[in-house]
């Protein structure tokens, strides 16, 4: 019987080779990769309607975005007519993130005899890629990259320039669920001085903000649940034409320290003279950002100091704001 693993010419053991065992590499990339989307809410709030194929890191993606249409005067009978030919817009997204996982299975799973486990291992991995990529495409979208100058900090609004929606250094006061709606209020009519649609807005609040917002009689009369995605993807119903969705994962900051991703310990964070301890609420429409991602490779290899095998996985992605005057956000105080 001829090894799984040939021997060639070094003396090594070739961990290339076609798989003789019934796993099935592609099945494996297929599920894993539909199992990703259905964790994560980032194909609810992000543009996904990317160009291409993601075969490794460092492909490009492009992704497509509406021209803009000239509207023109008709002055009545006789006018002349100009007729444009809209120019399709295009934003080039550089796949340039990875993350991989790496597992010990036993050879039950090697020759796919059990399916509960292999949808076990799926599911788990899935799970852990929608924390790791989420953490880390919230604070590059939300936080390094941002939103655009007019829909953040104390004078927001691209016509009235009135709107505080909070500073690192002067927080909205987290005092009250009262302020918490004027927040979330404040942040609508941003978006609505920048002429952003009102169909697709999303919403992202940390759980405790939700509690604190559901104490209120007038949050809990906006509110329209959905009992059954909130355990998959945060969704927890309306509010004010934003569909509303809770997640650990956005970025926060406490006392002198600048913000950092929802993951990491504010300990981290580089000296931010005078900043008061703060947490993040951010409102969009899936045209602010752009995310892609794929499992580009799922591969078996027989552990060589254990009975059974490895399976390891890589996802390869990118995400990238392309669009700030439909991104805004606020910072609330935090207890």
């Amino acid at each position: 019987m001829a090894a799984i693993f040939p021997v060639v010419s070094s003396g090594a053991f070739d961990t290339t080779p076609s798989y003789s065992g019934g796993f099935i590499p592609q099945l494996w990339s297929n599920k894993l990769n539909a199992k990703f989307y259905q964790n994560t809410m980032l194909s609810e709030i992000s543009n996904t309607s990317w160009e291409g194929e993601i075969k490794n890191q460092g492909d490009s993606i492009r992704i497509r975005t509406a021209p803009s249409i000239t509207i023109t005067d008709y002055a009545g009978a006789g006018t002349t007519l100009s007729t444009e030919v809209p120019v399709p817009v295009y934003t080039d997204l550089q796949i340039n993130k990875g993350k991989y996982f790496s597992v010990q299975v036993n050879d039950v799973l090697a020759h796919q005899a059990d399916i509960d486990l292999m949808e076990t291992f799926t599911d788990d991995a899935a799970k852990q890629l929608k924390i790791a990529i989420e953490n880390e495409a919230f604070f590059q979208w939300f936080s390094t990259e941002g939103a655009a100058a007019a829909n953040k900090n104390g004078t927001a609004g691209a016509i009235s320039a009135s709107y505080d929606l909070g500073t690192d250094i002067a927080p909205i006061q987290q005092s009250t669920a009262g302020n918490l709606l004027k927040l979330i209020l404040r942040m609508s009519a941003v978006l609505d001085e920048q002429n952003v649609p009102e169909e697709g807005r999303w919403l992202i609040m940390s759980p405790y903000d939700r509690h604190l917002l559901m104490q209120t009689d007038i949050a809990q009369a906006y509110f329209t649940g959905d009992n059954s995605s909130i355990i998959r993807t945060g969704k927890i119903g309306m509010l004010d034409r934003f569909t509303v969705y809770v997640s650990n994962l956005l970025p926060h900051g406490t006392t002198s320290k600048a913000t950092v991703a929802g993951l990491s310990a504010v300990a981290t964070g580089a000296t931010l003279t005078n900043a008061k301890p703060r947490r993040m609420i951010v409102a969009g429409t899936k045209s602010a950002c752009a995310f892609a991602s794929q499992i580009t490779k799922t591969e078996p290899l027989r552990n060589q100091t254990d009975f059974g095998d490895i399976v390891r996985g890589l996802s390869v992605y990118g995400r990238k704001t392309v669009k700030d005057t439909a991104l805004v956000t606020g910072l609330i105080g935090s207890p």
